[in-house]
């Protein structure tokens, strides 16, 4: 049985470009093997943001902390364990005023610990998340890849590459506010999806 971590970051329900393909994309990996899979809607359950609290948390010895310092270091223990418990990663990210939603980087926020999921070498940072496939599904509403304008694919991959996740593979529906190219855009990208 594969294990399949889904973080769902889109505000929208039914309506979602990235939900839909993360369906798609699910049915298809379902086909190959029986899928273990649990879902992280960030919309649904939104994750704190980062504070002076919670950074002092995480960089307060383990033995030092005080006991709010350790509920808060539990929810990222929670979230870490969780995304090293599962074998695929899906990140469903929408775009937002050209970047993620704020929800989806909350919980890279919590996830990125050095020393738990990252560590720093004297050659640079190591990442410590491995042995993971990982999925990325965007859908923006204008033409936004390969431009100076691209920053979810590509900052999305390169936060999975600091933590150790190479092996990434993009599914990315552009034109979704554009009546003429919507349709064609999401059957692109199913197809894409398909050819797995």
């Amino acid at each position: 049985m594969t294990k399949v971590l889904v973080i769902q970051s889109s505000a929208m329900n039914e309506t979602s470009n990235t939900r839909l393909l993360t369906a798609k994309l699910l049915a298809r990996l379902g086909r190959d093997s029986e899928l273990d899979i649990t879902t992280r809607d960030l919309a649904q359950n939104q994750l704190p943001h980062i504070t002076d609290q919670t950074l002092g948390a995480f960089f307060t010895p383990q033995d030092q902390r005080s006991a709010e310092q350790v509920q808060i270091v539990a929810l990222s223990d929670r979230l870490v364990a969780e995304l090293l418990n599962n074998d695929i990663i899906i990140i469903a990210a929408p775009m937002y005023n050209f970047g993620v939603p704020s929800t989806l980087k909350a919980y890279f926020d919590h996830i990125a610990r050095a020393g738990v999921t990252f560590k720093y070498t004297e050659t640079g940072p190591v990442g410590l998340v491995e042995n993971k496939q990982a999925y990325i599904v965007t859908a923006t509403g204008g033409i936004h890849a390969g431009t100076p304008r691209d920053f979810v694919a590509p900052y999305v991959k390169t936060f999975l590459g600091f933590l150790g996740v190479n092996a990434v593979e993009t599914f990315a529906a552009e034109g979704m506010s554009m009546a003429d190219m919507k349709e064609t855009s999401l059957s692109e990208v199913m197809t894409a999806i398909e050819q797995l």
